[in-house]
């Protein structure tokens, strides 16, 4: 998969691009990221990529023309690329959406700033809007690295486990299990008895009940879209009574 990154200040994300899975991904070709800065496309002598509002108001306005001349260069059309504005405004990005982004081949991520963009990138130039939650921040590159990391993660050979991101928070609808490690017992504090038994058919259910009980408590809207056995829902039922 290619990533490219529209950013008046691309510098921002190389070196978090630059660690850990997504270098590594990077490495063995399995993703590509090409970061560009904006005010190469604009052709004014001072390279303006903004300007007022029309109307008057506060702050400035992402114009349009270089947006719009960047997507023209770098659009593959052979990979159909998706075109993704990062927006406040935009669905509020989740597990369910990083999956459906990994089907495509190219992913242009604008970054916008200031005042917003200019809303004829939104209506004629943008495929997608995508929000990564109900707050502002200063300009779009860190939410493209979180959709960057989100997605990538999900590719085949980027994770040392491929089963791990099928295990983890939100990949089945519902909170992930609690963890532990080595050692057994610190400070008093012990790892529950069922995960040192090597009986993996009751550790995978007691997983699974934890899984419920977790969400349950602290995010139980998830619930009503999880996708839950007739054992899932029979056992939810008794943490709704024990609750009362």
């Amino acid at each position: 998969m290619r990533f490219d990154v529209l950013s008046i200040f691309p510098e921002m994300l190389q070196s978090p691009l630059n660690y850990s899975l997504l270098k590594k991904a990077q490495e063995k070709g399995l993703i590509r990221i090409c970061l560009h800065d904006i005010r190469h496309w604009a052709e004014d002598k001072h390279k303006m990529t903004d300007d007022a509002p029309y109307g008057s108001g506060c702050g400035m306005v992402m114009k349009v023309e270089p947006v719009e001349r960047a997507l023209a260069e770098i659009k593959d059309t052979k990979l159909n690329p998706l075109v993704v504005l990062m927006t406040p405004q935009g669905e509020i990005f989740n597990q369910k959406i990083a999956s459906q982004l990994t089907r495509e081949r190219q992913i242009i991520i604008i970054c916008g700033r200031y005042e917003g963009v200019d809303e004829r990138i939104r209506e004629h130039l943008a495929d997608r809007e995508i929000s990564i939650g109900d707050y502002i921040l200063t300009g779009g590159e860190p939410s493209a690295l979180v959709l960057i990391d989100a997605v990538s993660r999900l590719l085949p050979g980027v994770l040392g486990n491929d089963n791990s991101a099928f295990s983890e928070s939100f990949s089945q609808g519902l909170l992930e299990y609690p963890q532990y490690t080595r050692p057994a017992e610190y400070k008093g504090w012990k790892v529950p008895e069922i995960l040192l038994s090597g009986n993996h058919a009751q550790i995978e259910s007691w997983r699974k009940r934890k899984s419920l009980e977790r969400t349950y408590q602290r995010r139980p809207d998830l619930l009503g879209k999880a996708e839950l056995s007739a054992e899932d829902r029979e056992y939810l039922q008794k943490i709704k009574l024990e609750d009362i």
